[in-house]
């Protein structure tokens, strides 16, 4: 089975500069313009035969519209949403490090963001959605999973077998894509990471229309 990992297009958090988490906000027109454009190199090359997505608003849009480029359907799950921030969720930056500061020496693994989650707490679920994503996508050549960059970067320390505590981060684009593949005798091969080569058609066509 061959495993598409998403991230989202532009969203509004991006341009407002704020902590996005569980903040649900919509993606921009870039960020659709972004997803329209890896929906159509996913479809050319790496079409997946079913489309699992978070179920907060900049993600769903991205899968909807790698729907509707490709005809496949979307199966929405909670457990993809991206890191559960707590209070931080929408604050501009420069307010969130006055109210809320990092401890110091940074916050310990098991210690939750109030009224959030902990890293050990959001690497749990990661394993559990990408778990159960995996058996019940059993038998299938290709599926896809779109979500948020937090999630994606837990889902390949997952998939890689790695600690929760490193210095190792799996940076995703607006719309990078991952692929990875598992065998029939369950040994896993990482193809590639973070592909945004679409995104040059975008900011050239966009470039193109200011001129």
């Amino acid at each position: 089975m061959e495993i598409l990992l998403i991230r989202h297009g532009e969203s509004e958090g991006d341009i407002l500069q704020v902590h996005e988490g569980r903040a649900d906000l919509l993606l921009t027109d870039h960020g659709r313009r972004q997803a329209k454009e890896m929906a159509k190199v996913v479809k050319e090359k790496y079409m997946p035969e079913v489309i699992w997505s978070s179920t907060l608003k900049r993600a769903r849009e991205t899968a909807e519209i790698l729907s509707t480029e490709t005809s496949v359907r979307v199966i929405e799950d909670d457990g993809l949403r991206e890191f559960n921030n707590g209070v931080l969720a929408g604050l501009p930056f420069a307010e969130a490090k006055l109210r809320y500061p990092e401890p110091e020496g940074g916050r310990k693994p098991h210690v939750p963001i109030e009224e959030g989650e902990s890293k050990l707490q959001f690497r749990f679920r990661a394993e559990t959605v990408f778990s159960r994503i995996l058996a019940e996508s059993e038998g299938k050549k290709r599926i896809a999973i779109v979500s948020h960059g937090g999630m994606i970067s837990n889902l390949l320390r997952a998939f890689l077998n790695m600690p929760v505590s490193g210095d190792i981060y799996f940076p995703t684009g607006d719309t990078g894509i991952h692929l990875l593949k598992v065998n029939e005798n369950g040994k896993k091969a990482v193809l590639f990471l973070n592909d945004c080569g679409h995104l040059a058609k975008v900011e050239s066509e966009e470039l193109a229309a200011q001129s």
